[in-house]
């Protein structure tokens, strides 16, 4: 299952910065993960500082 980012995002950039196979993107106000690429390895979760990404 793919994870989603929810509201909590303080768009830091982090998790893009993170994510092993290029899933996240700056949206226009929060942070993006496309569900197609995302392969549920929870990396973008270990470096938010927000707990953001969330599974879907």
């Amino acid at each position: 299952m793919a994870y989603v980012i929810n509201g909590d995002c303080i768009s830091c950039g982090a998790c893009e910065a993170e994510c092993p196979v290029e899933a996240i993107r700056a949206g226009d106000e929060l942070y993006i993960i496309d569900p197609d690429l995302c392969i549920d390895c929870g990396a973008c979760v270990a470096v938010c500082p927000v707990a953001a990404p969330v599974p879907a």
